[in-house]
């Protein structure tokens, strides 16, 4: 667990990297970029081949991205700009790739598109309410596990209703939305680590390969197979997404 004094973007050039803090969970697929306000404590996890590239924004830059953790999708322009920061002659000391004037540019072209990216639906938020926590926790530990809200909920102590008005007041969406979100997330890790289709769709939960794919192409925006073959292209995300909770004090 670590904390900056300035937020900082994270790109995954390749492979699917995991961004966790207090507020929850983000997947960094390829060509996606996740931001971690200043001061947040986080930790980063990466699955399969990953390429991570970081980039710090000072204040001046920081405050024109949100205050609360975000993964966008990263333009071909986007793209580009990170992996140029992020180069190898950028800790060059004696002869850096860039001047510092440059460099500012570059980063206020790199925040004015991610002004113009919608966030993306890959922030997993983190429940507050023990009950919900101990659902979320079974759930991650077991996200084939197809049991309905009242049946967790026996575990837990609290009714459906409850549960159902829990979820939606804490993390602004649905449990049947929430444990989607869940299951996607988990599926690109195990695409990550080379599992196929099939495989993955019943390793989280769903009855059969085709509402595995449906879920998967709502939320990325491209089937699993097609996410598998092509890691270095950019990939549009079609579903919204809310905004994640506010973020608590420190």
């Amino acid at each position: 667990m670590q904390s900056h004094a300035q937020g900082h973007l994270v790109y995954a050039a390749s492979g699917v990297l995991a961004v966790h803090t207090e507020l929850g969970t983000s997947i960094v697929p390829a060509n996606r970029v996740t931001w971690t306000p200043a001061e947040f404590t986080h930790y980063h996890r990466a699955y399969g081949d990953t390429d991570m590239r970081i980039l710090f924004l000072a204040p001046s830059l920081a405050r024109l991205v949100p205050d609360h953790p975000a993964v966008f999708l990263a333009s071909d322009l986007a793209r580009e700009v990170l992996l140029a920061l992020t180069g190898p002659r950028n800790y060059d000391a004696a002869a850096p790739a860039y001047s510092r004037a440059a460099r500012s540019r570059l980063l206020r072209v790199l925040v004015d598109e991610l002004d113009e990216a919608h966030e993306q639906p890959l922030h997993l938020p983190e429940p507050r309410d023990d009950r919900l926590r101990a659902i979320a926790r079974m759930l991650r530990e077991q996200p084939a596990d197809n049991a309905t809200l009242a049946e967790l909920g026996k575990t837990t102590g609290a009714s459906s209703r409850t549960l159902s008005r829990l979820f939606r007041d804490e993390l602004g969406m649905t449990f049947y939305e929430w444990r989607t979100q869940l299951r996607v997330c988990h599926a690109l890790v195990l695409l990550a680590d080379g599992h196929d289709t099939t495989q993955t769709a019943y390793a989280c939960g769903w009855a059969n390969p085709s509402g595995f794919i449906a879920a998967f192409t709502n939320i990325i925006g491209t089937t699993p197979g097609r996410y598998r073959s092509t890691p270095g292209r950019s990939i549009h995300t079609r579903a919204a997404v809310k905004a994640p909770a506010a973020r608590s004090g420190n």
